[in-house]
């Protein structure tokens, strides 16, 4: 088992490759059945190959791709890190064309070593940031789905109010 230093070192080797655009570099620090938890998506993948295909699509889209460590923190066989990610949007990226537009997003992640290599990571980026950057989200829906979701909570909130007075109302009777 690595210390949780040698596992920092080794996420540090991770992004260095990734900086150079060097896949194959990234994909030798993982396990074989190395598995990959992003927010929003319903199931794991799982394996080099679903990890090279996202990494390919993100560096094929941002040719320029930049990954900085802003935090690392690590104990035992995990290590959390928050990091900016940039990049200049020269191809397409999930459906939308390309924009020449540079963008800049934070993306928080927790990586689980075993024997020396990354073995698992939970993934959890800014992305609407990004897609408000290269012009896939406008700021108006976005404004739009943040005021839904106040709604939403403030609704239910209130419902739950009137749920407690009329039992209050109901026990007193």
């Amino acid at each position: 088992m690595t210390t949780a230093d040698e596992n920092i070192e080794i996420l540090r080797a991770a992004f260095t490759a990734l900086n150079r655009r060097d896949i194959d570099a990234c994909t030798s620090l993982m396990t074989d059945d190395f598995i990959i938890n992003i927010a929003e998506m319903p199931h794991q993948k799982h394996g080099r190959a679903a990890w090279r295909k996202h990494a390919e699509i993100m560096l094929d889209a941002f040719p320029d791709t930049r990954v900085e460590i802003e935090d690392i923190i690590a104990s035992q066989d995990k290590l959390a890190v928050r990091v900016k990610i940039s990049g200049t949007h020269q191809g397409e990226f999930l459906g939308t064309r390309p924009t020449a537009k540079r963008v800049s997003y934070t993306s928080h992640e927790v990586y689980r070593f075993e024997n020396g290599k990354l073995a698992e990571e939970w993934i959890c980026s800014d992305m609407m940031t990004l897609f408000m950057q290269i012009g896939a989200l406008s700021k108006g829906r976005v404004i739009s789905m943040w005021l839904s979701g106040y709604r939403f909570w403030g609704g239910a909130a209130v419902g739950g109010l009137i749920a407690a007075f009329a039992t209050a109302a109901l026990a007193s009777l």
